[in-house]
């Protein structure tokens, strides 16, 4: 009987540490289902490269706001982002999806979501998909059918054509500059729903300020490109004499680009005075890299770089006095708009 009781005791007492211990591992199971698919969106998130959308996202809000001419739609510029935001992260997940192989060989990118097998490819390209045409669909059922337009034009450019030159020739680097400048010609049409030479303007400036900025990059990474099978000019140009000659050229190329929306009476002197001190500093990095072309005098430019657009910018906007009617010079020829879209002109 005693025997009996203490058995029964300690089958009690298993039961209750067992009892005890069931909800333990169930929060566990949840805790691990919940890190699971956190750990998915932030691959998911990782694959529209959160740093380059932001900076899409600085330059076509400047572009809309610089178009407002002080009358600022503060829910149109919200929702104007959104779409560009959209197409600008499912652009970049495309183009993730489109190298992964070329990642993995990449010291520098082979730790990304798809090389790792993080995410598959499938599920890449799906969301990258579907985060692109929600984007477009949202761009010409919200803002306007021109600014949709540019955004289509700057992912198939991207995607379809610069991507691929990227294992071609080193002219890729001029030719994926075009779909990196139209972001802040697409904050400009989404306000004004016109190209006129305001939206020209600045599109040259963030053409001019990516050449640097990428060739410097290409020479700092130069030996991961070559094993990826990448023909960026600092793979193509073993000694660097192209690479520092185009630096300079096209940072001395934003000096008179950079004033055009003082010309076009956009903006004013502060600008104006920002600009030349801001551009002047990117020339000189450039010369420096020009002298010695060697790691640390590119980082230098690239960092010049990473500097120089969100203060020029910030400049920009500031000193802005832009106007929805006194940017379209009749002399300089018909703007493309929305109703000339529409019209078929």
């Amino acid at each position: 009987m005693h025997s009996g009781g203490l058995e029964d005791g300690a089958y009690s007492d298993q039961r209750r540490r067992l009892s005890t211990c069931e909800p333990e591992a169930a929060d566990r199971t949840r805790a691990t289902g919940i890190s699971i698919r956190q750990n998915r969106l932030g691959d998911l998130f990782s694959l529209t490269k959160p740093r380059i959308t932001l900076m899409v996202l600085i330059s076509a809000g400047a572009g809309f706001l610089l178009g407002s001419g002080g009358d600022v739609d503060g829910w149109g510029l919200v929702v104007a982002s959104m779409g560009i935001g959209l197409v600008a992260g499912g652009t970049s997940a495309l183009n993730q999806v489109l190298e992964r192989d070329i990642d993995a060989r990449m010291q520098r990118t082979r730790g990304r979501a798809l090389p790792t097998g993080r995410v598959s490819p499938g599920a890449a390209a799906l969301f990258s998909i579907a985060l692109s045409a929600l984007g477009l669909v949202f761009l010409a059922a919200f803002v306007n059918a021109l600014t949709a337009m540019l955004a289509l034009i700057a992912l198939l450019s991207y995607v379809l054509v610069y991507t691929p030159l990227k294992q071609v020739s080193s002219l890729s680097t001029l030719i994926g500059a075009v779909p990196g400048a139209l972001p802040i010609m697409g904050g400009w049409t989404a306000v004004t729903g016109s190209l006129d030479p305001g939206a020209w303007a600045l599109f040259g400036i963030l053409f001019f300020w990516q050449l640097p900025h990428f060739l410097a990059l290409a020479w700092m990474y130069r030996d991961d490109y070559r094993r990826g099978g990448l023909k960026m000019l600092g793979v193509t140009d073993p000694d660097g004499r192209q690479t520092r000659h185009q630096s300079v050229l096209y940072a001395v190329a934003l000096l008179p680009t950079c004033l055009l929306p003082v010309l076009l009476g956009l903006t004013g002197g502060v600008y104006a005075f920002a600009a030349l001190l801001l551009t002047g500093a990117y020339v000189a990095s450039a010369l420096r890299f020009a002298v010695r072309a060697d790691s640390p005098t590119a980082r230098g430019l690239f960092r010049v770089s990473l500097f120089y657009l969100p203060v020029l910018l910030l400049f920009l906007t500031l000193d802005g006095n832009g106007s929805r009617t006194g940017a379209i010079d009749p002399a300089a020829g018909p703007a493309v708009t929305v109703g000339s879209l529409r019209a078929g002109e």
